[in-house]
């Protein structure tokens, strides 16, 4: 087992990282104490700097921090958790603690970040927001829509319009992912279903029965 190297506070820095999109949480930092607690209960549990004590993500709030894994760097002196979250991690009520970009560019948003932002939108309306629009509308627009970006793409499909076709399926995405916060679907679901089917395999075999 790695000997981990505590500084001379004892304490240990540990970047968070989301195990379904990478993308990290927040930096914060561990005693013996709250790593082992962490590796015995696997939910994630630090030492406050502040406050000189233990504090476990969620214990307040709700949004606890499931570890999934857990690394450590080559001078054994730093750690990166992936872990499954319940809800943000910023006090703030953000995803992330990392919001402010003070160089360089984002990268193209991810699917689960787009979703993210669709359920703040949900959760937190905003004045002149078609997102928060569509929620106050309830499902019946909701599906209405979808129906509509289904059509959509088909036309765009029928009239072999690479272009087109890309904007309505890209429509036709962001909708869905409308009715899944309002259904209260969450990505993981979706990817578990896919995984569950081995959907290429069956759709073949569909294909050939008929």
């Amino acid at each position: 087992m790695t000997e981990l190297k505590f500084d001379e506070q004892g304490l240990i820095p540990v970047i968070v990282q989301d195990f379904e999109t990478n993308e990290v949480l927040t930096l914060a930092y561990m005693n013996q104490e709250s790593y082992e607690l962490t590796l015995k209960d696997q939910l994630m549990t630090f030492y406050s700097r502040s406050r000189q004590e233990l504090w476990r993500k969620g214990e307040t709030s709700g949004n606890y921090q499931h570890l999934v894994s857990l690394k450590v760097d080559c001078d054994q002196d730093a750690l990166v958790a992936k872990v499954k979250k319940d809800g943000p991690a910023c006090h703030t009520g953000t995803e992330s603690c990392f919001n402010d970009l003070l160089f360089g560019a984002e990268q193209a948003a991810t699917i689960d970040a787009l979703y993210e932002l669709v359920k703040g939108r949900k959760e937190k309306p905003q004045a002149g927001s078609y997102t928060s629009y569509l929620f106050e509308k309830g499902l019946e627009k909701i599906l209405k829509k979808v129906g509509e970006e289904s059509t959509e793409v088909v036309i765009g499909a029928m009239k072999e319009d690479r272009s087109e076709t890309v904007f309505e399926i890209s429509d036709l995405v962001y909708h869905v992912l409308v009715l899944m916060v309002e259904m209260g679907i969450d990505l993981t679901e979706v990817r578990q279903e896919l995984a569950n089917r081995h959907v290429v395999d069956k759709k073949v075999k569909q294909e050939r029965m008929q």
